[in-house]
């Protein structure tokens, strides 16, 4: 019984999974590719890459700032990209002081310079630190760049570049979200 059940939930997963990157490649490949552009163009103008999210958007960030900091697939220089996610002692001080609608706001007010990307990823696109983070980027001439669900939420709306992934489901979303981080590293790799 419980093999049968792991068995189905398996197969369902993966299918599900399938069906969502299959939805991405036929309906958000001109937004994918748009934002690639302005966050090639940017490292290249000598600007910087933001990213922000909570929970595991928060983890993505982390991972595609360690990326193009390091190194993804091909040995080159490191460029410069931050996630406002990792800094404890900015994360706590700012959300006491400020409120943690404004834990990224802040750090994007101390950081960002025009021309910089901002990099917001919310399965919602309604999270309110991530709202005011894409605010804030906007009033010191950042471009923005929102990785959110179906629907997209109120940074779709904001935001210069939206990818929307046509999913529900916060894992599949996710799942879609790591995929093109991987993929903007992979073209970032070619610019060197």
């Amino acid at each position: 019984m419980v093999e049968t059940k792991v068995s189905s939930l398996t197969e369902t997963t993966f299918q599900e999974h399938l069906d969502v990157i299959g939805a991405v490649v036929r309906e958000c490949l001109p937004q994918i590719e748009q934002a690639a552009e302005l966050i090639c163009r940017a490292l290249l103008d000598g600007k910087k890459i933001l990213l922000c999210g909570n929970g595991g958007s928060a983890a993505d960030a982390q991972h595609i700032a360690a990326e193009l900091v390091g190194q993804y697939e091909k040995k080159r220089r490191g460029w410069p990209a931050i996630s406002l996610t990792t800094d404890t002692s900015a994360l706590t001080a700012l959300s006491n002081d400020y409120g943690y609608e404004q834990v990224f706001a802040r750090q994007v007010q101390a950081l960002a310079v025009g021309g910089d990307v901002l990099i917001a990823i919310s399965t919602s696109g309604n999270s309110p630190n991530i709202v005011a983070a894409v605010t804030e980027a906007q009033k010191v001439g950042c471009k923005t760049i929102a990785l959110t669900g179906a629907g997209g939420g109120r940074i779709a709306e904001l935001c210069d570049i939206a990818v929307i992934i046509p999913s529900n489901r916060t894992a599949r979303v996710q799942e879609a979200h790591i995929t093109i981080g991987h993929l903007w590293c992979e073209i970032v790799d070619t610019i060197d």
